[in-house]
């Protein structure tokens, strides 16, 4: 980076849900004084926003991360693996959001906020900090993210045996195309005209589901592959292993998710929410209306509400905890952190 010139941030797959949702989040962030360059290989021209500046979003060519510093992968994985060594060479560090690096060597992946939180380093070389040598760094997926941060919080005051969850994944997720057909198949049903299958292969309005249609281009098996494994490489050992189902949920925004923790002695629901509040934990008490994926849209926070699964209020050795966040925030902000976590690494004055 040259002296005196502000950081400059790529976002490749600008025109993305998750692109987006980057590009907003920005304006609130440390780097909001950076200089933001919109990249994409479909949408270009598109006059979209960037903070409170208008700008437009640009083809991707060889030059395009000329002077760069962060790069943040946003939109599909194809165009991720096409680019990002191209990005590298240009000395910008690489964040992706579309997991499409999760299996390169040397490539970590961060929960910013999930770690630290418990002592174990762990044997995953994937959840170490990153260094000089990182080629890049995977933003955890949300949900993952989640669920740690607030089983995390809880292992410090009361050790936790077991830890099951049911999340439900919403439309979102998967891009503007599932969320496009989420909407055609509500219409339709309440038209009595045949189902739109391209992207579920399945009937998801007014539905909810553990698996999806062969044809579908929505992997649902592969996201519970990929929540549960980044959450063993960020649990870093300090937890027990995740049991996890996921559903698909006919909703277009916003994570929600069940949590049972067994804790290894016994504490009261309030003694629990204590150990759960934090920064970016809202819990949210019983006088209030439940967390949902309505009341977090838009929300930096995780929202939780904690009840033992004993009558009464004593001490217990269960516990329900049920939260929700908004994926595409989440994401957004989790990548950004990662993105600060690797400024320290940029030496100053040069490009990297």
């Amino acid at each position: 980076m040259t002296a005196g010139r502000p950081y400059r941030i790529g976002i490749v797959g600008a025109s993305s849900l998750a692109g987006k949702e980057v590009a907003d989040s920005l304006t609130d962030s440390p780097l909001a004084a950076c200089d933001v360059v919109l990249l994409d290989e479909e949408d270009v021209g598109q006059v979209t926003s960037a903070g409170d500046e208008a700008t437009f979003v640009q083809k991707i060519d060889k030059d395009s991360f000329a002077g760069v510093d962060f790069v943040f992968f946003a939109g599909d994985p194809a165009t991720t693996k096409k680019y990002w060594k191209t990005a590298r060479s240009a000395g910008a560090s690489i964040v992706d959001m579309t997991y499409a690096l999760e299996r390169e060597p040397g490539v970590v992946v961060r929960g910013v906020w999930a770690s630290g939180v418990s002592g174990d380093a762990g044997s995953d070389l994937r959840s170490r900090e990153p260094d000089l040598t990182t080629p890049a760094v995977v933003a955890a997926h949300p949900s993952a993210l989640m669920l740690l941060m607030v089983a995390k919080r809880l292992q410090v005051k009361f050790p936790l045996r077991a830890v099951s969850a049911t999340v439900f994944e919403p439309a979102s997720e998967h891009g503007q195309a599932a969320m496009d057909e989420l909407h055609q198949q509500t219409v339709s049903l309440l038209s009595f005209q045949s189902l739109p299958r391209e992207q579920y292969d399945a009937q998801v309005a007014f539905n909810l589901l553990p698996s999806l249609g062969e044809a579908a281009k929505v992997n649902l098996a592969a996201t519970k592959a990929r929540i549960a494994d980044h959450y063993s490489a960020l649990a870093a050992s300090a937890l027990p292993e995740l049991v996890l189902q996921l559903i698909q949920a006919p909703v277009f925004h916003g994570y929600v998710a069940s949590m049972l923790v067994e804790l290894q002695g016994t504490a009261t629901a309030q003694q629990m929410e204590l150990a759960a509040y934090g920064e970016r934990v809202d819990v949210v008490g019983a006088e209030s209306d439940p967390p949902s994926n309505l009341s977090a849209a838009g929300q930096p926070e995780v929202l939780v509400r904690i009840s033992s699964t004993e009558a009464g209020t004593g001490p217990a050795k269960r516990f329900w905890v049920w939260m929700a966040a908004d994926n595409l925030k989440l994401a957004a902000l989790n990548a950004i952190a990662c993105a600060q976590e690797l400024r320290r690494l940029r030496p100053q004055g040069k490009v990297q």
